[in-house]
């Protein structure tokens, strides 16, 4: 393999920031960015401990990777994240101009690369992102899995 990370290799980093996010009480869902190989952006949920509605881990990793990179366009990159992304994601990429989007776990109740909408494959829509699901989905579904059973437990 040559060293050369792969999408697993990618999603396994985005899965260690999901367990940042559920050990905040934060819905376990991580995410980076890469460029040419390179992480330049990762984040993971906190809009609770940020009181922000937008800082879903795609957001915060984009947002970072355009501060390292000092440019809002994130062409040639690629956003790997442990959860199909939601529409305010998706779009987010979409505007970034991101290259390829990986995810892990699909979202029935608010995918939006697939499940529950496609946005990607929009035809209306005028930057095309090749999307790949369920890399490292058992994983990512058994965090978030634990996480909400933990939570069920509390509210019990």
């Amino acid at each position: 393999m040559n060293g050369i990370p792969t999408d697993v290799g990618f999603m396994r980093r985005a899965l260690e920031l999901a367990g940042r996010a559920g050990d905040n009480q934060e819905v376990p869902v991580g995410a980076i960015v890469v460029q040419n190989g390179t992480l330049i952006g990762e984040g993971w949920n906190r809009p609770i401990s940020d009181t922000d509605p937008t800082s879903h881990a795609e957001i915060v990793a984009m947002r970072a990777a355009a501060v390292q990179l000092r440019n809002y366009r994130l062409e040639r990159s690629v956003l790997y994240v442990t959860l199909e992304p939601c529409a305010m994601c998706i779009g987010a990429a979409i505007n970034a101009r991101i290259a390829r989007v990986v995810f892990g776990a699909w979202d029935p109740k608010a995918g939006a690369c697939g499940s529950v909408f496609d946005l990607p494959r929009e035809p209306k829509v005028t930057h095309r992102i090749d999307v790949f699901g369920g890399v490292c989905s058992e994983e990512s579904s058994a965090l978030l899995r634990r996480f909400f059973e933990a939570r069920r437990r509390g509210a019990s």
